[in-house]
């Protein structure tokens, strides 16, 4: 695949699980605007044992302007349904947005404009939650929710899917999946990002390229926010513990341990101040994850089925 300036072919992968949202996430894919010289095709990627998303995905194929395809992809592992998109994908671009979000009205064409503008492998947006007023005020005002890139010194070295665009040809990309392991825990974005970023991708930002994404009352709470820290820092732990030796892993160990230990003194002394010391606590719980990653523990189950029976 080539990119030709004159035409620009972009797939948008949709993984989906059981979420009535999907309609809102089609009808503002419907809504977006699309460069001139674009052709959007979006790719529905259903993870549920059973077909359920096909008929609100055949229902809704004539009010929406791109071409879709409806796949089938079981059950309950998310990098099944990412990978799908992976190989189903014909364009130059594959986007990928949540089954739960809805795109702004230029998300795409911001998304390609910093493609071309820097030559980057991936390009991230920002992910603006939304919350209803059963959320607890310490967490709408610290916005813990939303999704933005990480920055270690002037590069962005890991991703997430929730709003990214791929580059298919890039080389760092060449055969790529996600590990069908961590597709019920989470953490399989991260763990593909890492690798593309080591094997020379680069990663851009596109501030501009938001979607917004609800926050639903079961998802709204510090223990749900706790086990999502606590999980990423099993990835992260267990990403570090796979690219160095023994003296580096207990260099890792102390300084992850020494981490969670001053977030969590940290929390304890701001208890009078929510917003302060729940971020300090969840802090502690993600390096108290990566201590357990670095001991190979493995990622705690969160999404999928297991979501699912907790609902």
């Amino acid at each position: 695949m080539t990119t030709d300036i004159n035409r620009i072919r972009i797939d948008i992968g949709v993984c989906t699980y059981r979420r009535p949202e999907l309609e809102q996430t089609l009808r503002s894919l419907a809504k977006m605007t699309v460069p001139g010289n674009a052709e959007i095709r979006i790719i529905v990627a259903d993870n549920d044992d059973s077909p359920s998303a096909k008929g609100r995905v055949d229902a809704i194929r004539a009010s929406v302007p791109h071409a879709i395809v409806y796949l089938h992809c079981p059950s309950s592992n998310i990098s099944i349904a990412r990978n799908a998109c992976l190989d189903n994908a014909r364009g130059d671009f594959l986007a990928f947005i949540d089954d739960d979000e809805t795109a702004s009205k230029d998300w795409i064409v911001r998304l390609i404009e910093t493609a071309l503008t820097t030559g980057a492998d991936a390009v991230l947006g920002p992910v603006k939650a939304t919350y209803g007023t059963d959320a607890p005020g310490w967490m709408q005002r610290g916005d813990f929710h939303s999704t933005f890139p990480v920055w270690v010194g002037e590069q962005i070295v890991t991703g997430y899917t929730c709003n990214v665009l791929l580059r298919l040809a890039a080389p760092s990309l060449a055969g790529r999946h996600f590990n069908l392991a961590l597709g019920r825990s989470g953490g399989e974005d991260t763990e593909f990002f890492t690798h593309m970023h080591r094997m020379g991708g680069k990663i851009a930002y596109a501030p501009a390229a938001w979607v917004e994404e609800p926050v639903p009352a079961k998802r709204a709470t510090f223990s749900w926010l706790a086990k999502r820290k606590f999980r990423f820092g099993q990835t992260h732990g267990r990403l570090i513990d796979a690219g160095t030796g023994a003296a580096g892993k207990i260099r890792a160990l102390a300084l992850a341990a020494a981490k969670s230990g001053f977030c969590a003194l940290a929390g304890v002394i701001l208890f009078f101040s929510p917003v302060r010391r729940n971020r300090y606590a969840l802090r502690a719980s993600m390096h108290a994850g990566v201590v357990v990653g670095l001991l190979g523990v493995r990622e705690i189950e969160q999404y999928g089925a297991a979501e699912a029976r907790s609902s």
